[in-house]
């Protein structure tokens, strides 16, 4: 209770209380001057406002006095009792508390007696106290804008004039690790705020300990939220704050964070750690920073032009930017999920666009510095429209395939979206064309028309959208049934997109995660995550969160290998419970492979002229996991104490042990569905050949069937048919009751 008297008293006194009240109330005052001074026993003329004062403050500091010294003789008598010595200690304290607290408030109030208005009124606050004066003891700031600085309490002040430079001592750090300037003979400190960097320098050692012990302690009693009692402590007690720190601060300077407030872990001046930005116009950005810098996952929230919606990115960063895997909700609702560099869509990734005011549309696919560029999937539902291939600049360059919803599909060469030179075009009705195009992909120039029957037109071709197709060439009519099969199973793709080049953005990811060490705070940023999705996040900033999967199944990663053996069984199971845990790397890398399997070849893409390619890629994935799943084989038995059972031979690995034998069986069923739908779409013809007649056969009679399948006639079930002594005789078989 005596310190929060202490307190209030003080800061009455800061703030030139008693001198206002005796002003205020001048006449009532000179009228009990009397009854005044004898509160404070004192008969010389003093000041009202002192007389105030010392009425309001000595009666308290007397008691205080009274008790220490009544204790201290009751200590005398009683023989050191413990009870009243640690009273003792208490009312000694105090007292220091009081004297500390009083000259504090005498010497703040005198300087906002010495400086201007502008100052005054910028600085001071009822609870705030100097505690250094550089004009006290001396300091020189360098650079050598700043002609004076002040510590206060919860402040650090430097003065140029009357424009103050304020720092938050939350947001403060001093090093004493600079060494002496030689040429200058004088003792540094070094300053550290999150904008800039200041040094203090004195000739004296004695007042660079000084300056640094008492900014050290201010700074650790701000974080503290409290001062001490008594308020220095003990004499040279040294408590220096921590390096890393929670603190709130505002970026006034030009740059990046202008502007924005960062509320969260600090070390030396600089977001290290958790942390929160935000800008006055809405942009948020929550996650881990380091040096001063996104570095880590976060998620950012930056608002359109209406700032109505945002666009929510929730990414990893490097360095400040964008770099890794991540998943951005634009405002226009469109979603991107795969891979960033220096903030731009790089590498592998998926954008989709479901707007219902724009045609909606899906890119699966290569990036190059926010442009689709590369090998692509490119689907618009409105459109009914798939292509397949080449890209450059967001735009369809080179070879490429178009499927359509009527069953045409057509593959060419394209320039800045437009088809040029000729092409192959297999119509609904499986008529294959292949020549030379127009850019809207319409039939003109020469070209060979092949029809569904077999029959050939080459010639020259003109067709337009008003008046069809019009040619003139040599029809020929005689073609084999063979020649007639190859041609309407035609194979796009096939030797044109190499499959090596198609999707190394994934297993360019996955060779990078190998390379780093398969280190787990790595996993995210090359593999992907998954984060559950919300509207809420781009319409407002207060639905700002990451709920990412829990991780608690990447053990199991560890777990599944410590009875890995090199043996068939051993491999085949490891990579099934690899392909069925959620966070194993091997099952983020398929799971990938399915999107863009399925992207390519089912729904639109479910055309049997896509068989021999979708043969291909399933090939190279066995071939590539197989390479993938050997590398974390090597790793593991790097880091395990002994080698694996069975040494990892070339030879038996590559005789006993393949992608086929190993990956094939655990990944093909995962693809089958598609593949099988591609396959029964390339036999279609023979099974409907194959069908019609096991028809004709169900329609003959036993004998007759029989007698088609050459079976014996001694094996014949005779006893269920009837015949005449002549036919037994003769051998000629009876007809039976269906005739």
């Amino acid at each position: 209770m005596y310190r929060e008297y202490i307190s209030a008293f003080t800061n009455f006194m800061v703030m030139k209380g008693f001198e206002k009240s005796a002003k205020q109330s001048s006449s009532y005052w000179k009228g009990n001057k009397k009854l005044l001074l004898q509160l404070i026993e004192e008969q010389s003329e003093t000041p009202v406002h002192m007389i105030l004062q010392r009425a309001f403050i000595e009666p308290f500091r007397n008691h205080v006095q009274e008790y220490s010294l009544l204790l201290s003789r009751l200590n005398e008598t009683l023989s050191m009792d413990a009870t009243l010595t640690d009273s003792i200690t208490a009312y000694g304290r105090l007292q220091t508390f009081i004297s500390q607290a009083l000259d504090e408030a005498s010497q703040t109030k005198t300087l906002w007696s010495s400086v201007s208005s502008k100052l005054v009124v910028a600085l001071c606050t009822p609870d705030r106290r100097l505690q250094e004066d550089s004009k006290n003891i001396p300091v020189t700031v360098t650079p050598g804008r700043y002609d004076r600085v002040l510590v206060f309490n919860d402040l650090l002040v430097f003065l140029q004039g009357n424009e103050p430079h304020i720092c938050d001592l939350q947001t403060v750090w001093v090093d004493t690790t600079v060494k002496q300037k030689s040429e200058l003979n004088n003792f540094v400190l070094r300053i550290v705020t999150p904008e800039e960097e200041l040094f203090l320098s004195t000739k004296e050692q004695p007042h660079q300990v000084l300056w640094c012990w008492k900014v050290n302690q201010l700074i650790q009693q701000r974080l503290e939220g409290t001062r001490d009692f008594p308020l220095w402590g003990k004499t040279g007690e040294s408590n220096d704050p921590p390096n890393s720190r929670l603190s709130k601060y505002t970026y006034r300077n030009e740059g990046r964070f202008k502007n924005a407030v960062y509320e969260g872990d600090m070390s030396w001046g600089k977001p290290h750690g958790k942390g929160t930005l935000k800008w006055p116009n809405g942009r948020n950005h929550v996650g881990d920073f380091k040096f001063g810098q996104e570095d880590g996952f976060g998620i950012c929230l930056i608002p359109d032009s209406s700032g109505d919606r945002y666009d929510c990115y929730k990414c990893h960063w490097r360095n400040g930017a964008i770099h890794g895997y991540g998943i951005c909700e634009y405002a226009d609702e469109s979603v991107y999920k795969g891979y960033f560099k220096d903030n731009m869509r790089h590498g592998f990734g998926i954008l989709e666009n479901q707007t219902s005011t724009t045609t909606s549309w899906k890119y699966t696919g290569t990036w190059d510095r926010d442009k689709r560029t590369g090998y692509g999937v490119w689907e618009s539902s409105d459109n009914s429209e798939r292509y397949i291939g080449m890209w450059q600049e967001n735009q369809r360059h080179g070879l490429g395939i178009v499927l359509l919803n009527t069953g045409s599909c057509y593959q060419g060469v394209f320039n800045a979206s437009k088809l040029v030179g000729s092409g192959i075009l297999i119509t609904e009705d499986n008529n294959l064309y292949e020549g030379e195009f127009t850019e809207a992909c319409l039939l003109s120039g020469k070209g060979k028309l092949t029809f569904a029957n077999g029959f050939t037109l080459e010639g020259t071709f003109n067709k337009t959208a008003h008046s069809g197709l019009q040619t003139h060439g040599v029809l020929s009519t005689g073609c084999s049934f063979q020649d007639e099969i190859l041609k309407k199973k035609f194979q796009f793709g096939a030797g044109s997109f190499p499959v090596e080049e198609r999707w190394q953005g994934i297993f360019e990811q996955f060779q990078k995660f190998l390379e780093s060490g398969c280190k787990r705070e790595a996993e995210e940023s090359f593999l992907g995550f998954h984060v559950k999705s919300s509207k809420k996040m781009q319409k407002s900033q207060e639905y700002l969160y990451c709920q990412r999967d829990n991780e608690k199944d990447l053990g199991q990663t560890e777990d599944i290998m410590k009875e890995l053996s090199l043996e068939l069984k051993s491999l085949q199971s490891y990579v099934e419970k690899a392909f069925n845990t959620s966070h194993h790397p091997l099952k983020k890398v398929i799971k990938l492979l399915l999107v863009v399997f399925q992207a390519t070849y089912s729904g639109l893409g479910a055309n049997f002229h896509l068989l021999s390619m979708a043969q291909e890629e399933i090939k190279y994935y066995a071939k590539k996991l197989w390479e993938f799943f050997r590398a974390l084989l090597a790793l593991k038995t790097e880091k395990s104490s002994g080698p694996l059972s069975g040494e990892n031979d070339e030879d038996e690995m590559s005789e006993d042990l393949n992608p086929y034998t190993v990956i094939l069986p655990a990944m093909l069923p995962r693809f089958h569905p598609d593949l099988f739908m591609l396959y029964m779409l390339y036999r279609q013809q023979e099974d409907a050949l194959y069908w019609q007649g096991i028809v004709r056969l169900g329609h003959l009679t036993d004998t007759k069937l029989l007698e088609f399948l050459d079976v014996q006639k001694q094996l014949w079930p005779l006893k269920d048919v009837k015949l005449t002594p002549t036919q037994v005789t003769d051998g000629v078989l009876p007809v039976d009751s269906n005739g």
